[in-house]
């Protein structure tokens, strides 16, 4: 990589740069949400009442990478657990560490906040990302199970 990569909450202006990076994210798993749906969850990053975060990794001015995570109680613990649920690279500059270092500033921020965990899922056919997972993560077994409405 050229120059510093800097990983830094999600700003309102960072708008039109995150929404490339949120629809490759969504692209990558053939998705696709309503319009209004990737309004909410923009919006929901910056509400204090809500308990999502976005971070973006930058460089040369350029963000080049997303992470959202949210903190949540669970009926295991006495601290809360962090889920990160997105986390997105630009194509053009995976294996250069931005991936790790996003999770790293989402453990860090979660720490910070008193968890006690940083949890996430990927899909089983996700070996590229499975093979940084594997290295930052213990791999706890878990099989996810869902019933949609």
């Amino acid at each position: 990589m050229s120059s510093e990569l800097i990983v830094r909450p999600l700003q309102p202006t960072d708008r039109a740069q995150w929404a490339p990076l949120w629809n490759g994210y969504l692209t990558f798993y053939k998705s696709a949400l309503p319009a209004e749906i990737t309004d909410l969850t923009f919006a929901r990053f910056f509400d204090a009442l809500e308990p999502m975060h976005a971070l973006v990794a930058e460089q040369d001015g350029k963000l080049i990478g997303l992470v959202h995570y949210m903190l949540h109680r669970s009926t295991w613990a006495k601290h809360n657990y962090c889920y990160l649920e997105d986390l997105f690279v630009d194509s053009n500059i995976r294996g250069k560490g931005v991936g790790r270092a996003l999770i790293a500033a989402v453990t860090d921020a979660a720490r910070a906040a008193g968890s006690s965990r940083v949890y996430w899922i990927t899909h089983e056919t996700n070996t590229t990302a499975q093979t940084l997972y594997n290295k930052v993560a213990e791999r706890p077994g878990f099989i996810q199970y869902r019933i949609k409405f």
